[in-house]
Parts: C-alpha cells; sequence; structure tokens
C-alpha cells in the first residue's frame, strides 16, 4: 500500500502559477533535500501547464499551443524545463529528485489535449484517433487545454493507459489530476478508467484529485479510486478559508484512513505568489499559521507546501519541521471534533484524537477576534480520569498533575497539547 500515511511535499501552483522552471523545480527539492526531508516532507510536485512554452504567471494563455509527442500526449516544455531535451521527458529531472531520496510528482488534467482533436493524432497501442476518444461536450470551466475523453470508446482505455506507461517510464511518482473531482458524476467513468491504467502501469504513483469540493456522497468512490482528493476549492491566505475548513474538516474526518485521505489543499505559507515580489509573502499571522497546521496534522490531511521554500524564513522553516505536531499524522487515528461553542463572545473549538501508543491529542482552537480564556474539562474530553500530564506541542513544555486543561489562546489561535493518562 502507498500514502499509509498522508503524503508531505511541495507543490509548484502557489509560489510560480503555471510558470515554473527546471531550476526553481531542482532548488526547492534542494531545500527538502536539506531541511525537510528528516521530517517526513519527501514529494516535490511539478503544478499546471508544464507543456506550455510561454506560460508567465498564474494566467492561462487560452488555447495556446503546448509541447505535445505523436500520440497525444503532452511533454515538457524545453525551454523550461531543458532537460527534457530529445524526447527525454520529466526522466532527468525525476532522477535528480530522486538522487536526493526525494519523490517527484506531476500535474495534469483530466482528458485529451484540444489540439491532439483538431489534429486528429493517433493513440499509442490504438488504431483510434484523438478525435475519435474525445469528448468535446466535456470541458473545464477555467482551462482550455483538454477536451474529456469518451470513457466508452474505442481507445480511451489505451489513451489513458499510453499516458500512465510515459509517466512510469520518466519515474513520476505523484500524479495530481485535475478536473475530475467535484462534478462528478460525468466525470467519473473517466475517473474509473483513469485509476485503472494508473493503478496497472507497474510503478507505485500516489493519486490526487482536484479540485474541491469533493462530493461527500462520493467519498468510497475517491477511496476506491485516489489516495487524496480535494475537499476545498482553492486554499489561500485568507481567514475567512481557514475558518471555512473547519466545518469541512468535520464532516471529512472519519473519511481519512491508510491509503486515502481527504485532502485540504495545500498550505500557503512563506513565499507564495512570487510573480507579486514582496507582496506574495504569506498574509496569514502566525497564529493563523499555528492554527491551520494544527487542524491539517489533527484531520490528518496530506501537507503540500505552497511557498518557495528557497526563502523561507525562520519561522516558516520551525513551522515546518515541529517533530511533535508532524507527528499527528502517523501516529494519531479517530480524529474528531469534541464540541463548538460561544462562551462570552469567544468561539472555542476543541479537536482531538488517539495516539496508537496511548494517550491522546487535544487541540483548542480560538476563532474569534480577541483573546479567550478557555477552560476543557477532562470530562469534555472524554477521560475518566482524575489528572493527566500535559505537553504542549509548539512549545515544548511539560505540565502535570492537571485536573481541567486551562489556555489562554489569541485570536485565530491555537493551543495544542499531547495527554498523557
Amino acid at each position: 500500500m502507498i500514502a499509509k500515511t498522508p503524503p508531505m511535499g511541495w507543490n509548484s501552483w502557489d509560489c510560480y502559477g503555471a510558470a515554473v522552471t527546471e531550476d526553481i523545480v531542482r532548488a526547492n527539492a534542494d531545500y527538502m533535500a536539506k531541511h525537510l526531508k528528516p521530517f517526513g516532507w519527501e514529494y516535490i510536485v511539478v503544478d499546471i501547464q508544464w507543456s506550455e512554452p510561454t506560460a508567465e504567471n498564474h494566467e492561462y494563455h487560452p488555447f495556446t499551443g503546448l509541447c505535445m509527442d505523436e500520440y497525444s500526449r503532452l511533454i515538457p516544455a524545453e525551454n523550461r524545463f531543458p532537460s527534457s531535451a530529445e524526447g527525454k521527458g520529466f526522466a532527468p529531472l525525476a532522477e535528480y529528485v530522486h538522487s536526493l531520496g526525494l519523490k517527484f510528482g506531476i500535474h495534469i488534467m483530466r482528458g485529451i489535449p484540444r489540439q491532439a482533436v483538431h489534429r486528429n493524432t493517433p493513440i499509442k497501442g490504438s488504431d483510434r484517433t484523438a478525435r475519435q476518444i474525445a469528448n468535446t461536450n466535456s470541458i473545464c470551466a477555467w482551462n482550455t487545454d483538454m477536451y474529456g475523453v469518451n470513457a466508452d470508446a474505442d481507445g480511451a482505455k489505451e489513451y489513458y493507459e499510453s499516458l500512465f506507461e510515459l509517466y512510469a517510464s520518466w519515474g513520476v511518482d505523484f500524479v495530481k489530476v485535475d478536473d475530475i473531482c467535484r462534478e462528478l458524476p460525468h466525470e467519473e467513468k473517466e475517473l474509473l478508467l483513469l485509476s485503472d491504467a494508473l493503478h496497472n502501469c507497474g510503478r507505485d504513483m500516489v493519486l490526487s484529485l482536484s479540485p474541491g469540493p469533493a462530493l461527500i456522497e462520493k467519498a468510497e468512490l475517491y477511496k476506491q479510486c485516489a489516495n487524496m482528493w480535494r475537499i476545498t476549492d482553492d486554499f489561500w491566505d485568507k481567514w475567512e478559508l481557514l475558518y471555512d475548513m473547519f466545518s469541512r474538516a468535520e464532516k471529512w474526518c472519519t473519511h481519512a484512513g491508510a491509503g486515502h485521505w481527504p485532502d485540504a489543499d495545500m498550505l500557503p505559507v512563506g513565499a507564495i505568489l512570487q510573480d507579486y515580489g514582496k507582496e506574495g509573502w504569506t498574509k496569514f499571522t502566525h497564529d493563523e499559521q499555528y492554527t491551520m497546521l494544527t487542524l491539517w496534522c489533527m484531520m490528518r490531511s496530506p501537507l503540500m507546501i505552497g511557498g518557495d521554500m528557497v526563502y523561507n524564513d525562520d519561522f516558516t522553516l520551525k513551522l515546518l519541521t515541529n517533530p511533535a505536531v508532524l507527528e499527528m499524522l502517523s501516529q494519531s487515528r479517530s480524529a474528531h471534533q469534541l464540541y463548538r461553542r460561544t462562551i462570552d463572545g469567544i468561539e472555542r473549538i476543541v479537536w482531538t484524537a488517539f495516539r496508537r501508543d496511548g494517550g491522546r491529542y487535544l487541540a483548542i482552537f480560538n476563532t474569534s477576534e480577541k483573546t479567550g480564556s478557555i477552560t476543557v474539562t477532562l470530562d469534555e474530553c472524554e477521560l475518566d480520569v482524575p489528572v493527566v500530564s500535559l505537553r504542549d506541542l509548539w512549545s515544548g513544555k511539560s505540565i502535570d498533575n492537571v485536573s481541567e486543561i486551562k489556555a489562554v489562546v489569541p485570536p485565530h489561535g491555537v493551543k495544542a497539547y499531547f495527554v498523557d493518562v
């Protein structure tokens, strides 16, 4: 089984949109290998439109020309990924990432390139052509690169098998598939076809589905097909989006388990939106970043760093390398919200999870605009004991013989504990 615990890595979308280049990817891989790998971070993922030679930022060029091989498959743009020249594709870049002890991933759009359909190019392993397998009524609402694939058409199976044969030959370990998660059912057959091709390609690859919000009634389908799926649309550094994630986390947390993880999306920390210069630094406060990472780890969401790691400051590096917090991804189980209440103008949201080898985790969130003095009784923590010992996961400080948990929590902040009974 792959993805036994939630995948942890970096994705180029937040900081570079469609315009990331090979040198940037290599620099971030170097940084991860040096600073983050010992803490479980391992995936380096190239996001959307790596086949687009003229990509500049987060804006797409409508109906632009893409780099494509003779079998209707997109390939890297050589001007942005020089090592892909002479038909090598992403193999050299993946080999470099692997040499650092990391894993390599790519983003793809569901379907077949529109330009392949217009040129009616061949499908490898089939006598069908792109035009014969395309569903031209199935188009992405926000990107013009692809048509959907008619999963019932002769040649559709061979097309997706040829894609993942290519990705396996490149050494890809992670595939983020876009425009396939939130608008099932017309994409459901295509998802099953794609998933079968990935799982039969002969190489282990994490399958990640985007964008959200995913459909809760399709949770079992996502588990059957994929290792992670987005429960939200693109998540950015806005408090209202983080606040909204509490209700999404409560709804989806029971579906987290080995091999399949509800995905709360990337962590917009550090130097995001690089095309905006200094204005591109995350707008989240330090307390909001503690809240975000605590909630993601408590609910066991995959963790994908969104900022250019090379520019990390000391706070961001420490945020991403706190072993006590990150440990929740591998050591916790049965995470759930205990309660959500507003008392004296302070909304507190309390979560807990069991630790596999005993004890439990507890997080007290203050989602209000003012500092709150919050008390949580042991009964409210579902603990039938007179006293416990606490270890603050962020500060490392310990307190023994506690009969009730009292915390002063800053606005939009959190206190997170390991509770030893």
